[in-house]
């Protein structure tokens, strides 16, 4: 079993790991700007390729030929893009050159916005009213129907790049103005308030393995827009909204066609009305240290379970370890200081301190929920005061 893993930006480690410790050759294609810079574990890669970036970005035709010329003397059996920029990229490789996996169409509803609300509200899943920002007529007759305010989302960014408030019409023309032939990327939809809540999966020949939910502490795309402290914590098992998002998380995974692989999905609930909407998903491993905080309460790597899902694929049998239930919470801020010090916090329950410049994090985790909800209260409270700093989003991602 020969893996090729697409990586634009540094991550994956702990997948690259354990395809190797699962006796899986790994060959890694990523950008040549990250060849003096990243810390690749090279004792689990047997290659390294690296591809020229403009502004960050491959051009798949290059990548393309690149691959298949390296094709010409090694056996892929496997294609994983291992950053969410890449998974479109992947589909395509696996398309040419056959290889198994999600393909292109597919692929579609995972990483395109506009694609994963169409296919969802053709399933009846519950989405927030959107339109495709392609005719403009549809789009005025959108904001007279649909109360403002709106959110002008690219459709394939990652997070909460890239995504605008819009306030009144009047503000949206100037806005679609700056897009210019760009704007066809691009929907708007209706801004739903409530609570964001996420649910990180493992699904194995369609069915799900493995599914645990949490919930965000203010909206990501408020923190990023407005500053604050970024939270997460995993919710009470047999809560009313944990077992109604887990139930939620099924229908959409099967709808959109996830054979097997790792998904980050997000749902908000209503304020007005309470209830689950869907918001988007992906086929990929959620950023922002997620994996960590679902290690820490169950124990399981979803890096290195996906690696053997990969490697399973659909031709062996995939059980995940069993796991523990316990809670975690994650809180990271942008820092005043270039090298903050946590040192101060010095409660059991830490498990794991970011290092990073210019921010601070950490990471708890206990059997008790209670206990978690507490300390993630008191810390919220001290990193606004001990740490935080506030910097505009960017528009677009960087290494």
């Amino acid at each position: 079993m020969n893996i090729l893993c697409l990586a634009s930006y540094e991550k994956g480690h702990d997948f690259l790991r354990e395809a190797k410790r699962q006796g899986a050759g790994v060959m890694l294609l990523t950008s040549q700007s990250l060849q003096h810079t990243a810390q690749w574990p090279r004792e689990s890669i047997d290659e390294i390729f690296y591809m020229p970036d403009t502004d960050h970005e491959w051009v798949r035709a290059d990548v393309i030929k690149a691959v298949s010329f390296l094709a010409r003397e090694r056996v892929i059996d496997r294609i994983v893009a291992l950053d969410d920029f890449d998974v479109e990229l992947a589909a395509a490789l696996r398309e040419h050159l056959r290889v198994p996996g999600m393909g292109e169409t597919t692929v579609r509803h995972f990483r395109d916005k506009l694609a994963m609300r169409r296919k969802a509200r053709a399933s009846g899943l519950l989405v927030p009213d959107f339109v495709h920002v392609l005719n403009h007529a549809a789009v005025a007759r959108f904001m007279e129907h649909t109360p403002a305010p709106w959110v002008l989302k690219p459709r394939s960014m990652a997070g909460a790049i890239g995504i605008q408030k819009i306030h009144q019409a009047a503000d949206l023309w100037p806005a679609l103005e700056l897009l210019g032939d760009m704007q066809s990327f691009y929907l708007l939809e209706q801004f739903v308030e409530g609570d964001i809540f996420h649910v990180d999966t493992i699904v194995y020949q369609d069915e799900i393995r493995f599914a645990i939910a949490s919930g965000y502490g203010r909206p990501p795309m408020e923190v990023s827009h407005g500053g604050g402290i970024f939270t997460t914590r995993i919710l009470e098992r047999q809560s009313e909204i944990a077992t109604g998002l887990l139930a939620e998380n099924r229908r959409v995974l099967s709808a959109l066609g996830m054979v097997r692989g790792v998904s980050h999905t997000e749902f908000i609930r209503g304020k007005a009305d309470g209830r689950i909407y869907f918001l988007e998903t992906s086929a990929r491993v959620g950023g922002a240290h997620i994996v960590e905080l679902v290690e820490a309460a169950s124990g399981l790597n979803l890096w290195g379970e996906w690696a053997k899902v990969e490697i399973a694929g659909g031709d062996h049998p995939y059980d995940p370890p069993s796991v523990r239930e316990d809670y975690a919470a994650l809180l990271i801020s942008l820092a005043r200081q270039e090298h903050p010090d946590t040192s101060a916090y010095q409660d059991p329950e830490i498990v794991w301190r970011l290092v990073q410049d210019h921010h601070a994090g950490l990471l708890l985790a206990s059997p008790s929920a209670a206990r978690i909800r507490d300390l993630l209260s008191q810390y919220e409270t001290r990193f606004m005061h001990d740490f935080n700093a506030w910097a505009p989003p960017r528009d677009k991602p960087s290494h």
